[in-house]
């Protein structure tokens, strides 16, 4: 489960951000962990994820670069740390769980309830 998210707000073009999410319920030894974000009138875009299992970090095309997921494993937080943000990185951000442990995330099977992030040129 998904508890808490954090961080969001309004940012200047080429600024950044840091997202905090906090879960229960599970470990990140088990269950890999990620973002992804949703703007106004578009699909969902998975962001990023990691899995301690095989140790596999993915970043989308967009963010590459630019995002950095980390997480503290003893306390269930995982963040993404977002540098040179762009206007079109505005968007809801979610942290959530990859369905079936998928990273790169195919679906999501929990999540919480979003942060909104509006970078302004």
């Amino acid at each position: 489960e998904v508890q808490l998210q954090a961080g969001g707000g309004l940012v200047q073009a080429g600024g950044s951000l840091r997202l905090s999410c906090a879960t229960s319920g599970f470990t990140f030894d088990h269950y890999a962990i990620g973002w992804f974000r949703q703007a106004p009138g578009k699909e969902r875009e998975g962001l990023s994820c990691i899995r301690s299992s095989d140790g596999i970090v993915y970043y989308s095309d967009s963010v590459k670069g630019r995002f950095t997921i980390s997480k503290d494993n003893a306390k269930n937080m995982v963040y993404l740390q977002m540098n040179s943000l762009k206007p079109e990185d505005t968007a809801v951000y979610y942290c959530g769980l990859p369905m079936g442990a998928n990273c790169p995330p195919r679906s999501w099977s929990y999540w919480g309830q979003g942060t909104l992030v509006t970078v302004s040129s």
